[in-house]
């Protein structure tokens, strides 16, 4: 039973030489017939002459269809070809004419005998196949018994095994008698393409699959098929073993073939094209497709493949909406690629271009090149006039707007009717360039330059009487203009807040009174402004992420964004500081769950050690609660202010290079300063503050 062929490739095996179809055993060709009827295969080919049709002289024996079926020819258990079997369906026409005399006088009394008139056919049928390089003429002699025969009725079938093939070849087989009572059939088919090369798409990537033994070495080429001109192949490669070769997403276009052939003598190239109804590659198609002017009016369209297109050309207003099609129209165009075509104009001009479209399926496909725009120049604001003429040499004009074709000297609202006139009167100056002539009309192109001076003309009076009244206003008002510019720069100023610079401050929880000192510091710093971080601040973050967690995130994001970190020095931080820089560590518990200081110096030691800190970090330390000496050598690498002493110099490291002017800079440095100096002012009154050291640091107790 014939396999049907969109079920052939579920039938191919792993190997291209093991495929699941029926076996047949040996070289010699072969022929059956159906039940009642008796063949016989010549022996060898036989020349291929259908010869002229003649008159059948009664019943015949003729060819009514073809139907072929894949199958395999094995010479050895592994050693298997492709190969086609072809079943001819024959039948009986025509019938036996009665003589002329016989049908006027009846049957004579006593008739000689004649040939019966239900005797056996037999015929010979001639099959022809062809699939390059291949060409075959086989004989086939077919007899049919009496009792079959009945006119226009079938009979039954003959089987020929078989025509050898390759995988993707196109084979074309006929089939006719000797001699030849009709027109001979014919049939094409298509057998499948190698079943071990295979393309598959994910998403964007595609890719070329090989499936084959380690061992097997062939030759792979991807080309374009194009309708005109030889093939060119643009990748080539001789390959051993299975390979899985990605394809570019722009270079896949509907002409892209695959060809593959054994690496052997005289072998058989296979060919596939699995691109040509694929959207994906009609998109790219267009998008390669480019248009390329001829001087002196002629143009191509270059492109991989072939492209089912028409070409119009169209007129393009700057800044106007879509190109407007030439009134009247000019006829329409096939496009043929790689191949120059003559535009019907007697010039050029950098607003006429070319469109190109092209329906694929549900696909609308348009590509626009305006193509004198390289060698004219940029769009110009010309206005298109049409020429219609008419009997008698009778004329009229309209101008090409978005509207449409606007008849000049009409009562319209658009620019061409307000200067239908004047364009008229340039138009018999000679003041216009005529594109295109012929008995029908013309068309011409206006420039409007002038008329758009006048316009701006008006534009450029209106603005400077603005301005004089604009100054003289200012003169009049002097005292409320200030007042308002003085608030226009206090908006200004209040606005940049939201955008101030990134502060991360780091401090030793020492006791209550230094976080409420902290705190004021945190407070009088987002006024400056400054976009402050602080661990008082973010205490449910700190329970939730941890505090060396919570540390890492703030300094990302602080050194990301161009901020410092300020490392606040106490006597608590400093002996935490030593106890790094011994290599002990603090002690497990000295500190509490909050305090992101102890937790951090894992990570602000190195940048230290390793020389990253500058630019990174800067140090304080408060006026009466640490001496500068107290600060570790480490850390004098980068600066260490005095607060609230050296509050100007620490506010303008905060700041940057973008800060404020230096009044400026000490009108905020004197804000806080009044913030810091209550809360300072209570650290210094509580007893043993002053140079306190670890035992009123971490160590008494959990502050959270």
């Amino acid at each position: 039973m014939p396999m049907p062929w969109f079920l052939l490739s579920l039938a191919l095996g792993r190997s291209p030489v093991v495929l699941s179809l029926e076996r047949l055993e040996g070289l010699q060709d072969a022929a059956r017939c159906s039940p009642g009827l008796s063949c016989h295969l010549w022996d060898g080919d036989v020349v291929c002459l259908p010869g002229s049709i003649v008159s059948a002289p009664g019943p015949v024996l003729v060819p009514t269809s073809l139907q072929t079926e894949l199958v395999r020819r094995c010479y050895q258990e592994t050693d298997c070809d492709l190969c086609v079997r072809v079943a001819v369906h024959l039948a009986v026409h025509g019938h036996w004419e009665k003589p002329e005399d016989e049908e006027k006088l009846g049957r004579a009394a006593d008739p000689e005998p004649e040939e019966p008139r239900n005797a056996s056919l037999q015929a010979q049928v001639v099959l022809s196949f062809q699939a390059y390089p291949t060409a075959r003429c086989v004989l086939l002699e077919v007899q049919v018994p009496a009792a079959l025969v009945q006119p226009g009725q079938s009979v039954g079938s003959v089987v020929f095994d078989c025509f050898e093939a390759a995988l993707g070849t196109e084979v074309q087989i006929w089939s006719y008698t000797q001699p030849r009572y009709q027109k001979e059939l014919n049939l094409t088919r298509q057998l499948p393409a190698l079943p071990w090369l295979s393309v598959t798409a994910d998403g964007d990537n595609v890719h070329l699959v090989l499936d084959v033994s380690e061992e097997q070495s062939f030759g792979l080429s991807l080309y374009w098929n194009q309708v005109q001109g030889p093939v060119k192949p643009w990748w080539h490669r001789n390959l051993t073993g299975p390979q899985t070769i990605p394809l570019n997403q722009t270079d896949i276009v509907p002409c892209l073939c695959i060809q593959a052939w054994p690496l052997e003598p005289d072998s058989v190239r296979t060919s596939i094209c699995p691109f040509t109804e694929d959207p994906r590659a009609h998109r790219n198609l267009w998008r390669a497709a480019r248009l390329q002017l001829l001087p002196p009016r002629g143009w191509r369209l270059d492109a991989p493949c072939s492209l089912h297109a028409q070409a119009t050309l169209c007129w393009q207003a700057p800044g106007r909406g879509p190109c407007q099609p030439l009134v009247p129209p000019l006829p329409r165009e096939n496009v043929t690629v790689n191949m120059a075509l003559e535009f019907p104009l007697l010039k050029g001009h950098p607003n006429l271009c070319v469109q190109q479209v092209s329906s694929w399926e549900k696909m609308q496909l348009q590509l626009q090149e305006c193509l004198w725009a390289d060698s004219l120049g940029p769009l110009k604001d010309d206005m298109l006039l049409v020429e219609a003429r008419g009997p008698q040499d009778n004329r009229s004009f309209c101008a090409l707007e978005p509207s449409g074709c606007t008849p000049l000297l009409s009562r319209a609202s658009t620019r061409a009717a307000r200067l239908g006139e004047q364009l008229l009167q340039d138009l018999h100056s000679g003041q216009c360039l005529q594109l295109w002539d012929d008995d029908l009309g013309a068309l011409w192109a206006c420039p409007m330059d002038k008329y758009i001076h006048q316009r701006w003309v008006l534009v450029w009076l209106a603005c400077l009487l603005f301005a004089a009244a604009l100054f003289l206003l200012f003169l009049l008002k002097k005292d409320h203009v200030k007042g308002w510019l003085r608030l226009l720069k206090e908006d200004i100023r209040a606005g940049a807040a939201a955008t101030g610079r990134a502060a991360l401050l780091l401090y030793s929880a020492d006791d209550a009174g230094f976080e409420r000192l902290v705190g004021a510091l945190a407070s009088a710093l987002c006024q400056v402004p400054l976009r402050v971080a602080v661990d008082l601040w973010s205490r449910r973050e700190l329970s939730a992420q941890g505090p060396l967690a919570w540390f890492h995130a703030q300094r990302r994001r602080t050194v990301q964004e161009g901020g410092l970190v300020v490392l606040i020095f106490s006597p608590g931080a400093v002996a935490l500081c030593h106890e790094w820089l011994q290599d002990a560590g603090p002690a497990p518990g000295a500190h509490g769950p909050h305090d992101a200081f102890a937790a951090s110096l894992s990570c602000v030691l190195p940048d230290f050690l390793q020389g990253r800190a500058p630019g990174r970090y800067v140090g304080a330390y408060f006026d009466g609660l640490l001496h500068a000496d107290a600060v570790p050598a480490l850390f004098r690498a980068v600066p260490v202010f005095s607060l609230p002493s050296q509050l100007p110099a620490f506010l303008g490291s905060l700041q940057g290079p973008r800060g404020p002017r230096p009044g400026r800079l000490g009108e905020r440095a004197e804000q806080v300063a009044r913030a810091l100096q209550p809360a300072l002012d209570s650290c210094l009154r509580t007893p043993g503050t002053a140079g306190m050291g670890r035992g009123m640091g971490p160590e008494a107790g959990d502050r959270t």
